[in-house]
Formats: C-alpha cells, structure tokens, sequence
C-alpha cells in the first residue's frame, strides 16, 4: 500500500489533535502506517510527513532509530530474542540458534512461508525474566529452548487464539481521547486540517 488509507487518515488525524505539536504524533502515526501494512513504506512515510509538517528524511531518521520499525516485508510473526547482558548471560544467544535451527533461516531472515522473522534484539526490558522473546510485542519470559519449540509449534498451528496478532498491530482498542482533553478539539483540528 503507498499512502495511508482514507480510514487511517481519519486515525491519524485524531492522534495528531492529541499532541500541541503535529510533529510530536511522528511515532504514533508511524505505528499507525506499520499496523496498516505490516511494515513502513516509502509512501506511507512521506504521506505521514505531510499530516505533521516535516520532511520525509525527518521521518525516515526517526523511523530508523527505533527496532519495532520494519522496512521491508516480514513473517506474520516477528519474533525477538533479547539478546541484551542479562539474556546473554541466562542463554539468549543457544536459544536465538536453537530457533534458527528450527526455522531453518538465520536471524534477520523470513521462512519461506513468510510465517516467521527471527531477529535478535538487544533489550527488551524484561531483564528479571532472561532470557526473554517477543512475538509481534507480546512477551513470553525465561524462556527455555522446550518453550521455544511449543511456542513455535503453537503458532505454526494456530493454537494461541489469537494471542499474537499479525505483526504491525500494537493494541486490540485504539485509544480515543475525550473533545474536552488539553490539545483536542475545533482549534486542534483546524490546526490538523490546514495541514
């Protein structure tokens, strides 16, 4: 998809009336174009430019500096193994190699059924529970190779009930915001539609 649907510019338009500064709803709009298509396309980054009044290259520099932000197409499930010290140290490097072997693909890489991403990931904030894995921002923790083979296992077939939804989607409800809240409403909307 190149730019952001009709739908998701009516979206993007209530989170940009969220903030004093258009500028300041770059990330959220972001996740918005990633949810839409699984990934940030050139389009869709340059579309969320124009809604916020800065460059495309502002918004691929942002973009950029996050790991949740895809570039390119990737696996329904993106899996994550945290590959930061306390993981490292509880075994994060053995278990990302075991889910490669079980994979059959390298991390960076998606199986040929464009089912699975593996990446290794440096932390994820879970230091407590290492070593720790994320499936499209969903976190499992202390997580043993046996785990790592049902987990799999479990999503090769469907088994999760929807546990994980398809990469891209952060939340199952879309926040809203009351027309009485700091920043919204006519003026903030105004200030969106002048855009």
């Amino acid at each position: 998809m190149a730019r952001l649907t009709d739908a998701n510019v009516v979206v993007a338009k209530e989170i940009i009336a969220r903030f004093p500064r258009p500028k300041s709803a770059l990330i959220p709009l972001l996740h918005l174009a990633q949810e839409q298509d699984g990934f940030l396309a050139n389009d869709a980054m340059a579309h969320v430019a124009e809604l916020v009044g800065v460059t495309a290259a502002e918004v691929y520099g942002t973009a950029t500096f996050y790991e949740m932000f895809k570039f390119e197409r990737v696996g329904r499930y993106c899996l994550n193994v945290c590959t930061g010290i306390s993981c490292h140290l509880m075994g994060a490097w053995e278990l990302l190699e075991h889910a490669e072997e079980l994979l059959g693909v390298k991390a960076g890489s998606t199986t040929e059924d464009l089912l699975f991403t593996i990446e290794g990931v440096e932390c994820i904030a879970a230091c407590t529970e290492a070593p720790a894995v994320s499936v499209n921002h969903r976190y499992r923790y202390r997580v043993t190779p046996e785990d790592m083979d049902r987990l799999i296992d479990d999503l090769r077939h469907d088994r999760l009930g929807g546990e994980f939804p398809a990469h891209g989607v952060l939340a199952r409800v879309r926040q809203r915001t009351p027309d009485n809240w700091a920043g919204t409403g006519a003026a903030a909307q105004q200030a969106v539609d002048a855009r």
